[in-house]
């Protein structure tokens, strides 16, 4: 007769199967991660190693449209005028339909880069007329009879020509070289080839301007690419009358140099453009600067980890300390998973880095708290079995609270710009490896070291043992918080008013990001005073410029669009104040993309709000939707206040910490009604302010602990990081603390009420007793949380 096994032993062993197989992929994901992070850098941002970013857009003309094909085509031209400019790792890439991206690390001076850029019209050649009769017209690339095609035209000298309609475009030049003939003594000269059809053009309007006596303006061939003659050369005396220059080649001489001589062949070569293009966007980070920013993001993320650290193993002790092993684990898994991925490491992405430490350590929080109340739960404990539990309890609110963020970092990723775009990278990938370094490798590390026999025999190391001083005190005093929810509703419509009453009263100060212009930040040797600064400005004649002291002594001096020649004038003013001055960041907007930035500002706002919404209708039902996506609309509401009451600037790294607020501060309430769902379930009954008080003060510990592990990272944030990313830092130490109130206070009571007008009739509500929150068993005092009240009795 067949013998069937215990059903302990099998479950014993379909546990101890498990346990390896995540054992596996944990070590899996470690090893693939030290390869990747061993072979594979991850690619830092111009705003951390320094250099040029250049945005263009293309224009449509009247025969071409800027459409993605004419895009793909301008990168190529692009990218050989960049090439022969000899800056070392150009990136060049299409950004949407008509956008041009152009880093350019190391470049700190961009004006030769922005104008070999800039230069972007079509190559055109014209038959000289003659000089100007009225020289005021060349300044203005005037067209003289329209119905000709004839415009006038400072030459190389200054001289104003005449130019009739042109004969050949860019379209028609195969290709431009810069020589030295050193065979005919001639020194640097460019030969330009021509296609078929532009071979046949060339001779002709040569053999024109041959017809014309030497010295002659009229014997000369104008060359002009973006409304300036970039050369114009004379027919050579031995081209005859009529014939021309054939051959399908020409070579134009000059006393040209070395790089004059490159940089006209590169702009003959590079000229065949099929759509002008526009630069609306420019930043200029030091090198300096950026050393700087990874050194202090590295040490505020140092120090948070390490703060982060020592509070869970001081909460949870032998579990904190294995959840600090996870974390580490989750920085090299995050690292690696941007190498992998090709993203581009940005000062927001390394904050986004910083912040999804805490991230972690909340998973960590909801699994470790759950697991104390299954040990509490339970008459003959078991702290591996408490912790099993404990995971798979946690695992659809650790989900829900993950998938809230996700949301934001996608929405940042997809219609943020610039370095806040990497932020929504850094975050979306923070936020999956977190996932991985709670769920596999905390679970495999807890399950290891409490299924040891030390361990068993000393449950109190574990920190999972006993409910904590938290909940005890919680649940020894019972307080009702939610016998008279519309209080709470009235306190937190007083903090809304109050704080977004700023809005009205100061106003939004926005940054160039949102209204356009240029902000210059410069380094000097002496301290100067905004006030004699912003004097000096309106002497210089920038009258709107706004001064402001940022840093150790920095300057920033922010205007509307300057040209460069006007920034030149605003450095000049401020080293004459500062003495040797050095520009560390310079950023210019154009007035369109500040436009559009701040229509996708709004977007991504109301997109963010409506799909925590509809992802919450979804999960729970529409009441809790409804009461979270409100507290989250007054969490905005007080952010964007209490910025407005400060000044602070509202930009783009502002729109990054207010997505992450509203990621982040849905996660508690994602929690407590997930909480409030389960014991729904267990007590259909109850009332329902009784059942939301309930998971108030079960899932208050850990919104403490969460809270705390995300105010030490922003603190060291805030202390340490980059000026930018201070603000950054604040903006999200208000909306913790501001999401944390609200998920309890604001969200909750909202629920309440709902509740009651959806059902008709207003609850009665008591004041809560013993009975009331928490029950007794019948083997032990020890109080309980209510919701594990069945298993109890079970038992």
């Amino acid at each position: 007769m067949k013998r069937s096994r215990p059903p302990s032993r099998t479950r014993s062993r379909s546990r101890s199967r498990s346990l390896n197989v995540r054992a596996l992929l944990a070590l899996a994901v470690m090893a693939a991660s030290v390869a990747i992070a061993l072979t594979m850098p991850v690619r830092l941002g111009l705003d951390l190693r320094g250099g040029t970013q250049i945005v263009l857009e293309t224009q449509s003309t009247e025969t071409t449209k800027a459409d993605r094909e004419a895009t793909d085509r301008t990168v190529e031209v692009l990218r050989g005028r960049i090439d022969a400019l000899g800056v070392a790792e150009p990136t060049i890439v299409r950004s949407g339909e008509n956008r041009v991206v152009v880093e350019l690390p190391g470049v700190q001076d961009p004006k030769k880069a922005a104008d070999v850029l800039g230069r972007t019209a079509q190559l055109t050649v014209h038959s000289v007329l003659g000089p100007a009769e009225n020289p005021a017209d060349a300044g203005e690339g005037r067209t003289e009879a329209a119905e000709d095609g004839e415009r006038v035209l400072p030459d190389e000298s200054g001289q104003s020509l005449r130019l009739k309609a042109a004969t050949l475009t860019g379209q028609d030049v195969k290709g431009a070289d810069a020589r030295f003939d050193q065979q005919n003594g001639a020194g640097w000269t460019v030969t330009v080839d021509f296609k078929d059809s532009g071979s046949d053009r060339w001779a002709k309007v040569t053999g024109e301007a041959a017809c014309n006596p030497a010295g002659d303006p009229k014997r000369r061939v104008a060359i002009v690419l973006d409304d300036k003659i970039i050369s114009s050369p004379q027919v050579d005396p031995s081209v005859s009358c009529g014939a021309g220059i054939t051959g399908g080649s020409t070579q134009i001489t000059g006393s040209f140099d070395d790089a004059e001589a490159r940089e006209l062949a590169l702009l003959i070569k590079g000229g065949a453009l099929p759509v002008p293009v526009e630069t609306i966007e420019q930043r200029t980070i030091g090198a300096t600067l950026g050393d700087e920013a990874i050194n202090a993001g590295a040490w505020a993320a140092v120090i948070g980890t390490a703060l982060t650290a020592l509070f869970i193993i001081v909460v949870y002790r032998l579990m904190g300390a294995l959840a600090t092993v996870a974390l580490l684990c989750y920085g090299l898994i995050s690292y690696a998973a941007l190498a992998a991925v090709g993203a581009t490491l940005t000062l927001p992405g390394l904050a986004g880095f910083v912040l999804a430490i805490g991230m972690a350590v909340d998973a960590n929080v909801l699994v470790f708290e759950r697991a104390r109340e299954e040990q509490a739960a339970r008459t003959r404990p078991s702290t591996r079995s408490a912790l099993t539990a404990g995971f798979r309890s946690a695992f659809s609110a650790i989900a829900d609270s993950n998938i809230t963020t996700l949301i934001a970092a996608a929405l940042l990723f997809f219609l943020a710009s610039g370095p806040v775009k990497g932020f929504g990278v850094t975050l979306g990938i923070g936020v999956l490896a977190s996932m991985v370094s709670a769920l596999v490798i905390t679970r495999v590390l807890a399950e290891f070291a409490a299924s040891r026999p030390a361990v068993f025999r000393r449950p109190g190391i574990t920190g999972i043992s006993t409910t904590g001083p938290v909940r005890d005190a919680l649940l020894r005093r019972n307080p009702f918080l939610m016998a008279r929810p519309r209080r709470w509703l009235a306190a937190s419509l007083i903090v809304m008013v109050v704080a977004g009453s700023g809005i009205l009263v100061r106003g939004l100060n926005f940054g160039i990001e949102f209204t356009g212009g240029r902000l210059i930040e410069y380094s000097t040797a002496n301290q100067v005073d905004p006030d004699r600064a912003r004097d000096a400005l309106a002497d210089a004649g920038f009258p709107r410029a706004v001064v402001q002291s940022s840093g150790d002594g920095d300057l920033t001096v922010r205007t509307e669009e300057l040209t460069d020649d006007e920034a030149a004038t605003v450095t000049k003013a401020v080293a004459e104040l500062g003495g040797e001055t050095e520009k560390v960041r310079d950023e210019l907007i154009g007035p369109s993309l500040g436009e559009e930035l701040r229509r996708d500002a709004l977007i991504a706002l109301g997109l963010a709000l409506a799909a925590q919404l509809a992802y919450l209708a979804v999960r729970f039902r529409l009441l809790f939707g409804t009461a979270a996506v409100s507290a989250l609309a007054h969490d905005v509401v007080i952010l964007v206040g209490v910025f407005a009451w400060l000044g602070k600037p509202i930009d783009g790294v502002f729109l990054a910490a207010l997505l992450t607020v509203i990621g982040y501060s849905v996660n508690d309430s994602v929690v407590l009604f997930d909480r409030v769902r389960e014991l729904l379930g267990k007590e259909r009954k109850a009332p329902f302010a009784r059942l939301t008080n309930d998971a108030i003060l079960q899932t208050l510990p850990r919104t403490v602990n969460t809270g705390m592990g995300a105010v030490l990272i922003l603190a060291s944030l805030a202390i340490l990081a980059d000026d930018s990313l201070t603000d950054f830092a604040l903006a999200l130490l208000i909306g913790v603390g501001v999401g944390t109130y609200s998920s309890v206070f604001t969200a909750s009571p909202l629920a309440i009420e709902l509740h009651d007008r959806g059902t008709g009739s207003r609850t009665t509500r008591r004041k809560g007793g013993k009975g009331q929150g928490a029950r007794r068993t019948g083997k032990t005092d020890k109080q309980v949380p209510a919701s594990r009240t069945e298993r109890q009795e079970a038992l």
